[in-house]
């Protein structure tokens, strides 16, 4: 497993630099701990009552950017849900049969992409947005805080199903 991750600046560097490089070396590390698998081996849970697996991890942090950076930041409503199949709420993390690897990467990689384009078009991230269908004020740089934080949360998830699923290891 060849880790290709850029660090994020260390020291003389500015907050746009700083929050986009620790946000780009955590999705870096959710592609790292994914790189190699199979379909079978990314449907692989935790534990047989847990529904955590490396499979629905890329499926929802897909979702989870393009809610925080296309819907709250961008203010761009969709029609529907990313993943709306059926009436679970947690079809990101159940509905893993008809999903792919590959496809799911492709479409973590598309909001990536998005998200980047509307990081880089926001002149300072004092921009305060509403969340859809809720009261709560958020500023962009806490959605760049809140998306680190969602990653690193979920990379310890992901750091200890790849070492069940093939022993690899790494930070």
């Amino acid at each position: 497993m060849e880790d290709t991750r850029i660090e994020p600046p260390f020291a003389e560097t500015d907050e746009r630099a700083l929050l986009t490089g620790f946000l780009d070396f955590h999705r870096g590390t959710l592609e790292w701990k994914c790189a190699g698998l199979t379909d079978e081996q990314l449907r692989t849970r935790s534990v047989g009552t847990a529904n955590l697996t490396l499979l629905g991890m890329l499926r929802h942090m897909a979702e989870v950017e393009r809610y925080w950076f296309r819907e709250v930041w961008a203010a761009t409503p969709f029609e529907t849900e990313m993943f709306n199949r059926t009436d679970d709420p947690d079809e990101d993390w159940n509905d893993l049969e008809a999903d792919t690897g590959e496809a799911a990467l492709a479409r973590l990689h598309q909001e990536i992409e998005a998200a980047r384009k509307i990081v880089e078009a926001a002149a300072d991230f004092d921009l305060i947005a509403t969340r859809p269908n809720r009261v709560e004020r958020v500023s962009a740089r806490w959605i760049l805080i809140h998306l680190v934080e969602e990653y690193a949360r979920h990379n310890g998830h992901a750091d200890l199903l790849r070492e069940a699923i093939d022993g690899e290891v790494g930070e």
